[in-house]
């Protein structure tokens, strides 16, 4: 037996022995101790479902804009020798109220040369018609002479527009939003001169997607068309925070825009308020709301009856709840909601009065597994915190 032999056979004595004590050990263990399962109930809140009735709004948001504006340009040309002092930005002026002047002189005298013009060629016309009568002109002189009076007065008719367009006036009551030019200037046909807005009313655009068109009724384009461009809607509450307090106005829907938005794929509606600036010192306490502002906008909905109305928070995804059976075990069930807001999630089918469902957040929910609860088979407090949000009459969209 060789040397190398014998290290070989060594080393396979000592691995056997190994093993073997390894696994005399693991005989002498003593086995361990069976216990009996038992499942830990999880303490939960629940509440009992019950069919109510809902008054749904709709939020949307948009920036306040004049629903007329008007950007001045000058018609004729001169130099401004007058400019009302109400002519500045900020400044409200009256209805035909003059906000500039454009030196009249020339066109005073272009309106004298025309008077006179009309006066030569009426007596001309008058003179060709007596001799016609007699039979001494002929009736092409007659007609050369009538044609020189209608030009004559349709010069005077231009005459004097250009001389009432020295005057610079708009047909309505607004504010001034900017001034362009000042005391002195030369100015020329298509010069701006400023931009105004009237102040009667003001229009908020207020996106609107799929979803929410379901939920409130919008004047469609025959009521509109009827009405002469705007039509009885439904009213709206914006509101914003104006010198650091919450303010709100009231508006209402008159209008949409008739086309979805290619890129956003919203519907526009269009949202009216009566005297923003409350110039026409009308009843209520609202402040005045400023072009620009950027508003909330809520837009009563529809109503809603025999739904079932419970947290939004018990809401597990966009459609499940949790039920709690007979036996106190956990159910997950699909529901169908027909619309959820921040606090509420309104269900039309997939649970049914008196059922109750879990409030409480359970981390990995197992259907059969079993809870338990604390003051009966329903929680009262549960119950209280629901019945409280009865009271409001309107949800709000998301």
């Amino acid at each position: 037996m060789t040397r190398t032999f014998k290290r070989y056979l060594l080393i396979f004595g000592i691995f056997v022995v190994a093993i073997g004590g390894a696994a005399g050990l693991s005989q002498m263990k003593p086995p361990p101790e069976i216990k009996e399962a038992s499942d830990v109930e999880i303490l939960v809140d629940v509440l009992p479902l019950e069919m109510t009735m809902a008054n749904f709004t709709v939020e949307s948001q948009g920036t306040v804009k004049p629903r007329t504006e008007t950007t001045l340009s000058a018609e004729v040309s001169g130099a401004i020798v007058r400019i009302s002092p109400k002519f500045i930005a900020g400044g409200i002026f009256a209805s035909d109220e003059e906000l500039l002047r454009i030196d009249p002189t020339n066109f005073t005298v272009k309106v004298d040369q025309a008077k006179a013009l009309v006066d030569q060629r009426q007596i001309e016309y008058d003179g060709a018609l007596k001799l016609r009568s007699q039979g001494y002109r002929a009736e092409a002189e007659l007609a050369a002479a009538a044609a020189a009076l209608a030009t004559a007065k349709a010069d005077l008719v231009k005459a004097r527009k250009d001389l009432d367009r020295t005057s610079i006036r708009l047909p309505y009551e607004g504010m001034v939003r900017a001034k362009e030019v000042d005391l002195g200037r030369y100015v020329s046909p298509g010069t701006r001169l400023g931009v105004v807005f009237a102040t009667d009313f003001a229009e908020v655009r207020l996106p609107l997607n799929d979803a929410d068109l379901a939920f409130v009724d919008l004047p469609d384009a025959t009521e509109i068309t009827a009405s002469g461009g705007s039509a009885e809607g439904p009213p709206v509450t914006l509101s914003a925070i104006q010198r650091g307090q919450p303010a709100s106005w009231n508006a209402q829907i008159v209008r949409t825009e008739g086309v979805v938005d290619e890129r956003s794929r919203m519907t526009f509606a269009v949202a009216r308020i009566v005297d923003p600036y409350k110039l026409q010192g009308g009843e209520g306490s609202e402040t005045p709301l400023p072009m620009g502002t950027f508003v909330r906008g809520r837009i009563a909905g529809m109503s809603a009856g025999d739904i079932i109305r419970v947290p939004r928070s018990a809401l597990r995804g966009s459609d499940q709840l949790m039920f709690l059976d007979e036996e106190s075990r956990l159910r997950i069930r699909t529901v169908d909601v027909m619309r959820a807001d921040a606090e509420y999630a309104y269900i039309r089918g997939g649970a049914e009065p008196g059922e109750r469902i879990i409030l409480t957040a359970i981390e990995a929910p197992i259907n059969g597994m079993l809870v338990r609860t604390e003051g009966g088979p329903a929680n009262d407090s549960a119950a209280e915190r629901l019945a409280a949000g009865d009271s409001e009459s309107e949800t709000d969209s998301q």
